[in-house]
């Protein structure tokens, strides 16, 4: 999993609340099992018409926007059936970062194990937030989580809360597997133990 340290980009605005997973990705795109390639069809039905050709309204199609790094998103962000699918589309997209009031809880716990800081913000300072966003290509944002820090364009700063566990997966890019193998050392000396004291096993 990639590490999450410092991230500078563009913040896209999405006001909308309880997205859910179907409209991150639509059901017809869960067919894959690897968690490359849904980035083109992610938010699918509010970014093409139904003969494929682009909504020039809609924010990640906007030029301004295309290379969203951080996404500043309305309250329930995530709700819905609970596909890993929804999370892997974001990342390939490029979306490191997703901003909200609140998340549905295993969107939210999916976000960590793929490399995504879910960071949730009260709704004064995701209003803030949103505004600093609708700037388009001058929307960058800093997101810093050694510090718990977001930094908006005018130099503004919001700290936020996250779990220290969870900061220390994504700063050193553990997901359930990295986790495993950090202690790969101690489960080799079990198993060795274990084979020597029960020999008939």
């Amino acid at each position: 999993m990639q590490k999450f340290d410092v991230i500078n980009g563009v913040a896209a605005p999405l006001n909308i609340v309880n997205i859910d997973t179907d409209m991150i990705i639509p059901k017809q795109f869960l067919k894959t099992i690897k968690r490359t390639g849904l980035g083109k069809s992610l938010f699918f039905e509010m970014r093409y018409t139904q003969d494929g050709k682009e909504i020039g309204d809609f924010v990640l199609n906007q030029q301004a926007y295309r290379k969203a790094q951080i996404l500043v998103a309305g309250d329930n962000f995530g709700c819905g059936s609970s596909r890993e699918h929804a999370p892997w589309a974001l990342l390939d997209f490029g979306i490191r970062c997703v901003i909200s009031t609140s998340f549905a809880d295993i969107f939210y716990n999916n976000c960590f194990k793929n490399g995504i800081l879910p960071i949730k913000v009260s709704p004064e300072d995701l209003k803030k937030l949103l505004d600093d966003a609708e700037r388009g290509s001058n929307a960058t944002m800093t997101i810093d989580l050694p510090n718990q820090e977001i930094r908006g364009p005018d130099g503004g700063k919001i700290t936020f809360d996250i779990d220290p566990f969870r900061k220390h997966c994504l700063l050193n890019g553990l997901d359930d597997i990295g986790l495993t193998l950090e202690k790969a050392a101690a489960i080799d000396t079990f198993e060795k133990k274990n084979a020597e004291s029960h020999s008939w096993l």
